[in-house]
């Protein structure tokens, strides 16, 4: 049964790089090197089929939290167990080549995500259709706005069958017709039986997906629990501040 179960997580980072190993070796005799801590002592199970969502503000640890899960950062203490298939949908556009037209991309980019040739060719005229630029996908990519990179991004990424999904902000791309696009694929993953993992601003976006939410603030959790109870938790904070 897939799951995700999280146990006693903590994530520390150097506070400064050190550029030399002389450097290096002049600032461990000195003192111990300081360290920021993303994440604090995170205890967190997430069921089979859940859609579970994780709010907070800006430099809370949610991303952390979720490049955890993914395994794209291992904790410095405690144990991350996920069974299942996971596809972590993390920082759109990474991996394309500014040179290559959109249509080129999709390989490129497929190849980097493991899928094979045969794999994406199966899939290339619907990840066009989705992402809506169709007019400019033989275009090289560096003439594209931000947006359109989004959108051919997202469609790439949710070519996937998978157990598990991560999403990071994912909903905040493109205009509001695309962005109505992104919401009905994630609600047909969870329909499928996916577990759906959110990182996401959009507090309507996550009551609207989710059944349970954590936030998490200065890299502990604050609350997890049923969603509307935890934003209403969340807001009240905000608004004390």
């Amino acid at each position: 049964m897939h799951r995700i179960e999280i146990r006693d997580v903590s994530v520390s980072y150097p506070a400064q790089r050190i550029p030399s190993l002389k450097e290096w070796v002049v600032r461990a005799r000195a003192a111990r090197p300081k360290t920021v801590d993303a994440l604090r002592s995170i205890t967190l199970d997430i069921d089979a089929g859940e859609a579970f969502g994780i709010i907070g503000g800006n430099g809370a640890g949610k991303s952390t939290l979720l490049r955890v899960m993914a395994g794209i950062i291992p904790p410095s203490i405690g144990e991350v167990i996920t069974r299942g298939a996971v596809a972590p949908i993390i920082e759109l556009g990474t991996g394309f080549e500014g040179e290559l037209s959109g249509r080129e991309n999709i390989f490129f980019n497929g190849s980097l995500l493991g899928r094979s040739r045969a794999f994406m060719r199966s899939y290339e005229e619907e990840i066009v259709a989705f992402s809506g630029i169709s007019r400019h996908i033989d275009n090289p990519l560096r003439t594209y706005s931000t947006g359109m990179v989004a959108r051919l991004a997202f469609a790439i990424a949710t070519t996937i069958e998978a157990d598990i999904v991560l999403l990071d902000e994912v909903l905040a791309v493109g205009d509001a017709s695309f962005r109505e696009k992104c919401e009905e694929r994630i609600h047909s993953f969870h329909a499928r039986g996916a577990t759906i993992v959110l990182v996401s601003h959009e507090l309507t976006a996550v009551r609207d997906l989710c059944t349970r939410a954590a936030w998490v603030e200065g890299g502990q959790l604050r609350a997890v629990g049923n969603v509307d109870e935890v934003i209403a938790e969340y807001d009240a904070a905000v608004h004390r501040k």
